[in-house]
């Protein structure tokens, strides 16, 4: 089992835990972080840095993937900071079981190596975003932010790789699939989802389509449904594996 180690701290308890949608709408209640990561001066350092901050509380730390799954059911973190490499159970792999539990947290990856099959590998796995170690601190603060507020972080830098990476594989049969799950939703739905594929926020596509914000969520909710997704990075690859190749 990995070793959890819980943090100290005067945050509200794990019992009292709310679902990061009403977290990040409530500026009283700090966002509840998960730090995943073998090397304990990489865990103290972040946990230090983000405990600066008030609006995060930083409830624990595990030193694998293996005790994942029970540290967020004991700490009832809104985010996972995770490693990719880990002895025991890789981020990776980690990530996707994570995502596939009820009520999961988002998931932040945290990798020193960028290469596209990580990239891909993490934002497939479920991730909310991708970060590198050497990424500015206030930069990781606001991605912990975001994702929990239901909105991925992702740097211009790995959009574009993804797109890329996407373009270039030519004929694949996830393609067909991708063409074949979008076909399942209507219009509306349709045109939320090319939009959410292209990095837009609720208030960006509201604006271009003419809805409220409250409509633009009713669609990606149940694009999430229709096609079994669990975040908007899973929308936007799909809409991206989807294209004709260039």
């Amino acid at each position: 089992m990995a070793t959890v180690e819980p943090v100290t701290s005067h945050e509200p308890s794990a019992t009292d835990h709310v679902p990061a949608e009403q977290a990040s709408s409530d500026d009283s209640a700090p966002v509840r972080v998960l730090i995943v990561d073998d090397d304990a001066l990489v865990r103290m350092g972040l946990s230090m840095m983000l405990s600066v901050d008030p609006g995060i509380a930083v409830v624990g730390e595990a030193a694998d993937g293996t005790g994942v799954a029970a540290a967020v059911r004991e700490l009832r973190p809104d985010v996972v900071l995770m490693d990719i490499r880990m002895p025991g159970m890789d981020g990776l792999t980690a990530t996707a079981r994570l995502r596939a539990l009820p009520d999961a947290p988002q998931v932040v990856v945290m990798t020193t190596f960028d290469t596209d099959d990580h990239v891909l590998r993490a934002l497939r796995a479920g991730a909310g975003g991708f970060l590198l170690k050497h990424t500015p601190p206030a930069e990781i603060v606001r991605a912990i932010r975001q994702v929990a507020g239901g909105e991925p972080m992702l740097s211009p830098s790995v959009l574009r790789r993804m797109m890329d990476f996407v373009a270039e594989t030519g004929a694949d049969p996830r393609r067909d699939r991708a063409q074949a799950l979008l076909g399942r939703l209507t219009p509306g739905e349709r045109d939320v989802a090319e939009l959410v594929g292209k990095g837009l926020g609720n208030a960006e596509i509201g604006r271009a389509l003419s809805l409220s914000i409250a409509t633009v969520k009713a669609y990606v909710s149940r694009v999430f449904t229709k096609l079994d997704l669990n975040n908007r990075v899973q929308i936007a690859i799909l809409v991206h594996d989807a294209e004709p190749p260039r």
